[in-house]
């Protein structure tokens, strides 16, 4: 990710508009948006590709084949973050925990799709385990030096620069991006459970060590990295959230009692309107909130108090939001890549949703009656706006539509692919020629949703302006709920 993320702002507005009773018609083809938002990931990818019939995106090709080998392990695979190469684990882990929590809330609704964002996670979650495994007391968070990777236009598949590999430590604790981890991983050992337990029961035992590790050797992985992750993925929010999610999501996992003693004893009560792969406190309580609105315990009462606390922070007629709309009705967060912010709220929108749903739940907002219905219809409203029901009547997923941003901030979309080029061009060499250049990108990163627009509902399409052109796995990765639920209705 070459942008960088500053601390939440807090806006009010009134769009009483947004939030009819009733469901809007479908004017976008969801099905085909799910599909595409899916796709994206195999343009992500880093390590060794498979078969072409598995591979689709024919453009990309091997990559950090030697990743880990300057720690003499083996860390081979994984997502690139965003148009750069290279890997983040904390939003890598951030982006698998929302892959997965889609998929356990919409199986049947995902249908076909089902086994693709099995295969998404998988690519994520094989790796996060040689993180997790490869030496004892050690997490392995990232490999790919960003202030030099950052200074190159290349392709992935000609990485010249060093694969510095960062990790954490009892020395050099990190609880955030290891929360962080073990809510990835716990939330996936819950997808394979029934297609491959023994896959599963991996994915939990890791979980659980991992978890283990973030509690007991506290400290923020921002403080013992520095500039290796700050200011790209700094732990703005503090670690205090990923222990939060990081059990509710082992809770969930392992209905181990010892979890919900740990989330009481932790004390994270502080509001918030915002959900990201910064701040997880949103996601917490709106997982928490599943006790009391599906199993119908009382004692997750508060979890539920809260998440409606933050339903109100974000409804635009609730008399206690605190989140700015354009004039056009996206969801505005941040000037800095916002619609990241766009789809994982909006992921908490139809989740919550579903919840009430469950419960024949409704709740108020000052003197506003909030239904199931009052979300999904913010929520469409969301995922049409980024579909290209917007001001510019521009699809902000590539590929997604017939007017599509052509000039993305991504090293191996805007680059000739080795097919056609099969010779490196060098850490400088794409610059001059494919970054300032104004023709399109030649490679199509079907998909990629990318930063979008300003407050003013405006999108230039300039490669250069990574702050609005730039894609990146965790916008993605939260958007893929909120499009299977709408493709089910």
């Amino acid at each position: 990710m070459d942008s960088i993320k500053g601390p939440p702002l807090f806006y009010s507005f009134f769009l009483a508009l947004l939030l009819c009773s009733n469901a809007v018609q479908a004017s976008q083809n969801y099905e085909d948006a799910l599909a595409k938002s899916i796709l994206f990931f195999q343009g992500q990818r880093s390590g060794r590709l498979p078969l072409s019939q598995s591979q689709n995106l024919r453009w990309r090709s091997a990559s950090g084949l030697g990743d880990g080998s300057q720690a003499r392990v083996n860390l081979v695979g994984g997502y690139y973050d965003a148009g750069d190469n290279v890997k983040f684990n904390f939003p890598m882990a951030y982006t698998t925990t929302m892959l997965s929590w889609s998929a356990l809330e919409n199986s049947k609704r995902l249908g076909p799709q089902l086994e693709n964002v099995r295969v998404a996670i998988r690519w994520a979650t094989d790796y996060l385990v040689k993180c997790a495994t490869a030496t004892p007391g050690v997490l392995y968070v990232g490999v790919g030096d960003p202030n030099v990777d950052h200074k190159c236009w290349e392709r992935p598949e000609d990485m010249d620069t060093v694969r510095t590999v960062y990790s954490v430590s009892r020395n050099k604790p990190g609880s955030d991006v290891a929360a962080e981890t073990a809510a990835a991983l716990a939330a996936a050992s819950l997808v394979f459970r029934k297609v491959d337990s023994a896959y599963s029961k991996l994915l939990l035992r890791t979980a659980k060590s991992v978890f283990q590790f973030a509690a007991q050797y506290r400290g923020s992985y921002s403080d013992s990295l520095g500039s290796a992750v700050c200011p790209f993925y700094c732990s703005y929010s503090g670690y205090k959230d990923e222990l939060l999610w990081g059990a509710a999501w082992l809770l969930r996992a392992t209905k181990d009692v010892s979890y919900r003693n740990f989330i009481d004893s932790l004390g994270a009560h502080g509001s918030t309107d915002i959900f990201s792969w910064d701040d997880k406190l949103a996601g917490a309580r709106v997982l928490l909130a599943r006790g009391s609105l599906v199993a119908n315990d009382k004692s997750y009462e508060p979890f539920k108090q809260q998440a409606q606390d933050f339903m109100c922070r974000i409804l635009p007629n609730s008399p206690y939001s605190t989140t700015q709309y354009t004039r056009g009705g996206l969801m505005f967060k941040l000037p800095d890549n916002n619609l990241q912010y766009v789809t994982s709220i909006t992921n908490l929108l139809t989740t919550y949703a579903k919840y009430m749903q469950s419960a024949k739940s409704t709740f108020n907002c000052g003197n506003i009656l909030i239904t199931p219905n009052t979300l999904i219809n913010l929520a469409r409203k969301q995922v049409d706006y980024i579909l290209g029901d917007n001001p510019m009547r521009m699809s902000y997923m590539v590929g997604y539509g017939t007017n599509f941003p052509k000039r993305i901030h991504h090293r191996g979309s805007s680059l000739p692919s080795k097919t056609t080029h099969p010779q490196s061009f060098g850490c400088e060499g794409g610059f001059q020629p494919f970054y300032y250049t104004s023709n399109p990108n030649p490679n199509i990163l079907v998909g990629a949703i990318v930063g979008g627009p300003n407050n003013n509902d405006f999108y230039p399409d300039e490669r250069t302006d990574y702050s609005h052109s730039e894609p990146a796995t965790y916008i993605n990765g939260a958007i893929v709920g909120p499009l299977a639920f709408l493709s089910g209705r």
